[in-house]
């Protein structure tokens, strides 16, 4: 039995993850799927000193609350940032990192510095009455949709989730100086689907810190996979897991 934390984007919340928990646990694994600080159940906790740190203290705070070890993380998106200082914080409970369509950032970088359009939406959050908040994407023509999904009733079910992103989570750096961190592997799954404009992602290096080749597998969908294709996600994290 594996043990899967599964942490979901900006915006978002750990309802995103509805149709991969009950997949992974019919497998005979445990399944976790937080919302962070400010989202889902913890909507009513959004406010301007909610920051990337915030994020990654709430994970570490489940690693250790529920003594869990031997932890598949996975992140989704921004999550990518969260999972990476959780990795320097709690190294020895962790047994792969997942980046899923996720940010990868290098020690010291924030979420600007790895996804640069992130800072046209703070500017333009700076602009507006609540210049700490950056609001959800809106939903695009088809094949973009809503975080890549188009099917109107997921559509209506995803947008009933989101939340306002704080701007510190995108300012915040990442911790990324414990050695220990760089032995756990590293899997990268990326959604190659419709992506909107000005969304980049960088190269996965050949070669992951821990010596080992590089692992990417694709899959044929938007951003959100965990709605649209949750069977085809949760294999590959099953094998993630092997």
């Amino acid at each position: 039995m594996s043990t899967f934390v599964l942490i979901h984007g900006a915006w978002h919340s750990g309802q995103c993850w509805e149709r991969v928990v009950p997949l992974l646990e019919s497998a005979g694994h445990r399944v976790f799927a937080p919302s962070l600080t400010g989202y889902g159940d913890r909507a009513h906790l959004l406010g301007p000193e909610v920051g990337l740190e915030t994020h990654v203290g709430d994970v570490v705070r489940l690693f250790r609350e529920e003594d869990l070890t031997d932890v598949v993380l996975v992140g989704h998106s921004y999550a990518g940032l969260v999972i990476s200082s959780v990795a320097n914080d709690v190294p020895g409970r962790i047994r792969n990192l997942v980046y899923l369509d996720a940010m990868v950032p290098e020690h010291g970088e924030t979420g600007v510095d790895v996804q640069p359009i992130t800072r046209h939406l703070i500017e333009q959050a700076e602009r507006s009455e609540h210049a700490w908040r950056i609001p959800p994407l809106p939903e695009l023509p088809a094949p973009l949709g809503l975080f890549g999904v188009t099917d109107p009733t997921d559509v209506a079910w995803l947008r009933a989730m989101l939340s306002d992103q704080p701007v510190r989570c995108l300012q915040e750096p990442v911790r990324l100086d414990n050695p220990a961190s760089d032995v756990i592997p590293r899997t990268h799954i990326h959604c190659v689907g419709a992506t909107p404009e000005g969304i980049t992602r960088r190269p996965v290096p050949a070669v992951q810190p821990n010596g080992s080749p590089a692992q990417v597998w694709e899959l044929p969908t938007g951003h959100d996979c965990m709605v649209t294709l949750p069977e085809e996600l949760s294999e590959l994290l099953l094998k993630a897991a092997v």
